[in-house]
């Protein structure tokens, strides 16, 4: 059985995943999704396309 994960987000729009019900680390916020570790990447490869922080994509 997978460990429920949630998708974070950082102020440059990278993604990563982190444990459920665990404190998210200062400089990210929850993404809205949560589930299976596999669900919560492939949403990250659906969304993420541009892998170049918000900073270098201006």
């Amino acid at each position: 059985m997978e460990e429920n994960v949630v998708v974070v987000i950082n102020h440059e729009e990278q993604y990563s995943i982190w444990p459920a019900g665990r404190e998210i680390p200062a400089g990210w916020r929850e993404a809205g999704v949560e589930g299976g570790r596999s669900e919560c990447l492939d949403h990250i490869a659906r969304v993420w396309t541009d892998l170049r922080p918000i900073s270098v994509r201006r």
